[in-house]
């Protein structure tokens, strides 16, 4: 299973094109909204408008013990909302400790590097973010896996990082079947 969080100010793409490409690949996908507001707490309202019903509030959102990723969609203010998150903290945690994924787009890298988890590791970010990635190798640009982290530097590379999940997950049989299926010109990241 793969939590992908959702608060509000996150960049649309940079969530709903990798959640896309999981589940077309299969992959159990939960979306969990963070500072949902109104009627709904599911309901969360991207930097650009958009509103987007989460499967989940934070409120009823117990951490299953099957986390193979966590995914963390930049944008602002959303990474930032994501940051102060008790619940995102414990979760990141508790798949950290499991050996699961940490996957984060844009500014949303940050998170990784003020809890150290990209110690060591390579990791890119949206320019000016770079300070946050604490103990990494700031690698410019793309998507960046490197072990059980995978980082990307923005919207434009939706896709690529969408892929990149898809594969340590599924495969490269999988991932070239839904690259395919897609019509994505080019090679995949």
């Amino acid at each position: 299973m793969v939590v992908l969080f959702l608060a509000n100010g996150f960049e649309e793409v940079e969530a709903l094109m990798p959640l896309d490409l999981l589940r077309r690949a299969g992959v159990e996908v939960t979306t969990v909204a963070i500072g949902g507001s109104g009627a709904d707490e599911r309901c969360i309202t991207g930097a650009h408008g958009i509103s987007v019903l989460a499967d989940i509030s934070a409120a009823d959102f117990a951490l299953p013990n099957n986390v193979e990723m966590v995914i963390l969609p930049g944008g602002m203010p959303g990474a930032s909302n994501l940051d102060a998150s008790p619940l995102v903290d414990s979760v990141l945690r508790a798949a950290h400790n499991r050996g699961a994924y940490l996957a984060a787009i844009c500014a949303a890298p940050l998170i990784l590097g003020r809890r150290g988890y990209l110690d060591g590791k390579r990791a890119t970010c949206y320019p000016g973010f770079e300070q946050e990635l604490i103990g990494a190798t700031v690698v410019k640009g793309g998507c960046v896996v490197d072990g059980k982290v995978i980082t990307a530097a923005g919207m434009g590379v939706a896709y690529a990082f969408g892929m990149a999940l898809v594969e340590v997950l599924c495969g490269g049989a999988c991932a070239d079947r839904i690259h395919a299926a897609v019509m994505a010109p080019g090679a995949r990241a």
